[in-house]
Formats: C-alpha cells, sequence, structure tokens
C-alpha cells in the first residue's frame, strides 16, 4: 500500500474515532474501548477492499460483514457513515429513542449493517451460513466477521469454526480482536481462551498473526486469505483497546463507560491533532 493511500486511511480511522466518542458521549452509555480498538479493520475493510454500494446497501453481489462482537457497534457505525450509508449527524443519536442506531447492529432499520449482532458467539456462526450460502449458489462474494477476544470464550465460536472448516469456506475471513481486556478485567484473568492463533489452528484453519493497526499488515492478511483456497482464515489482530485516546488505552474501565464532556473535549482535541499531524 502507497504511503498516500495509508494516510487517508489512518485519517478515515481517525475521523471514525471521533464520532465513536461523540456517539457514546451524546448517549452517555456504550463501549467506547473495544470500537476504538476495531475500527482500523472496519476503515481498511470498508474504503479499501469491499465490494460494496452505499446507494445500493443489499445489492447481491456485495461483499459482507458481520460484528460478531455487536456491542463495539460505534465502531460500524462510524465507518458506515463516513462510507455514505446514511449520514454522519445519526451517530448523534446513539441509543436515542426512535433513531436508527442503536446499542447493537440492526440490520433491518441500518443500512450497510449485513447481519443483527450482539449475543456473543453468534456472529461468527452468521457469517459462516453466509459464506455456506455464497457457495451453494455458486455467489463470488466474501465475508468477514469481527469477533472479540473475550467473546471467543463462548463455546459456539468455536462451534462455528469447526463448521467453517469442515465445509471449506474459503471466503470466510474472521478477525480476532486480541485487545487482552474484556469487561470484567484482562482475557487472562477472566478465562484465557489463549493461545487463540494454535486453537484456529487446530480447528484446520489458515491463521495469520497482525498488527490491527497496522494497514500494510490488515491488508496482506486479507489478500493471503483470498489466495487461501482451501480453508476459512483467521486473522489475529494484535490491537489496544481505547487506541489513539490517551486516557481510555488498555484501560479495562472504558470497555462499558461514555466519556463526560470534559473527557470528551479531551479525546476531540487528541484525535484533532493527529490528523493535522498527518
Amino acid at each position: 500500500m502507497n504511503e498516500q493511500r495509508k494516510l487517508e486511511l489512518r485519517k478515515l480511522a481517525l475521523e471514525a474515532r471521533k464520532q465513536i466518542i461523540i456517539g457514546t458521549n451524546r448517549a452517555k452509555s456504550g463501549h467506547p474501548g473495544g470500537s476504538l480498538s476495531c475500527v482500523d479493520i472496519l476503515t481498511y475493510l470498508y474504503f479499501d477492499k469491499m465490494n460494496i454500494d452505499p446507494e445500493n446497501p443489499k445489492m447481491q453481489g456485495r461483499d459482507r460483514v458481520v460484528l460478531s462482537k455487536g456491542h463495539a457497534a460505534p465502531a460500524l457505525y462510524a465507518v458506515l457513515a463516513l462510507r455514505g450509508f446514511f449520514p454522519v449527524a445519526e451517530i448523534e443519536k446513539l441509543r436515542k429513542p426512535y433513531a436508527i442506531l442503536q446499542g447493537h447492529p440492526d440490520m433491518k432499520h441500518i443500512p450497510g449493517v449485513d447481519m443483527s449482532s450482539g449475543s456473543l458467539g453468534q456472529g461468527i456462526s452468521a457469517a459462516a451460513g453466509m459464506a455456506l450460502s455464497a457457495k451453494h449458489f455458486n455467489e463470488d462474494y466474501r465475508v468477514y466477521s469481527i469477533i472479540g477476544d473475550g467473546e471467543s470464550e463462548e463455546g459456539q465460536v468455536w462451534e462455528a469454526a469447526m463448521f467453517a472448516a469442515a465445509k471449506n469456506l474459503n471466503n470466510l475471513t474472521v478477525f480476532v480482536d486480541l485487545n487482552h481486556l474484556q469487561i470484567d478485567g484482562t482475557i487472562e484473568e477472566v478465562n484465557s481462551p489463549l493461545p487463540l492463533d494454535k486453537k484456529f489452528l487446530a480447528f484446520n484453519w489458515n491463521v495469520i498473526t497482525i498488527d490491527g493497526h497496522n494497514f500494510d499488515e490488515i491488508e496482506a492478511a486479507v489478500k493471503a486469505a483470498e489466495e487461501c483456497k482451501d480453508k476459512p482464515t483467521a486473522i489475529i489482530a494484535n490491537t489496544i483497546k481505547g487506541k489513539d485516546v490517551s486516557y481510555m488505552e488498555n484501560k479495562v474501565d472504558w470497555h462499558g463507560s461514555a466519556p463526560n464532556n470534559e473527557l470528551t473535549e479531551q479525546a476531540l482535541a487528541e484525535l484533532d491533532s493527529k490528523i493535522a499531524a498527518l
């Protein structure tokens, strides 16, 4: 990826981070930490990779994304809005009565959302079903899913992994957002799912480990997934919870807490400074 394109994606990801902060502040609730950790992956997929059309969100041959860690909805909403699926102003109505953007993705009311999610473990199962459907109907679209590291403590994740490998779903790519923190503490303290790479390998997946904030590595991993012809791919993305907001980085307290007005101003100033420096 050339340097200019990386700068463009970096700026878009920072703009998306601003919207995550604004949305959760206005809602006085939500999950900013894990949204900030996965937004670079979503930015790459929606702005550089996928076959999609904001003017035709239900286009039959589109590539699909299932945000299995549905509580990170602010990240998905921010990227969809910046990509043109709906007005950015909708972000300020996050979680408000009668607004389209609620606490978890809703495929019936939000343009660009391919699957309702939020019950942890179920999103990757839905993604596997979409990938199987593409095979069955000879469609060439690809399916991407993002799961949390804490979410991977769910047994359903591994049922889906077993199924996807058994059906040779090479059109399915799963990103694991490995930020090492979940609602009650570190994943190691709560119920360690590690080593995730070896687990996916044992389930007969193609496995790639990357820096989940490095666009070169994200791009290379996605291309490698496309080149794998006989099995699904798991991309273990090492990330930082609360990425790019100093007081949120690697702090479990920001898993499900919204910033107050003062901290919102601080976060937006930091993000604006990073954008200006590009």
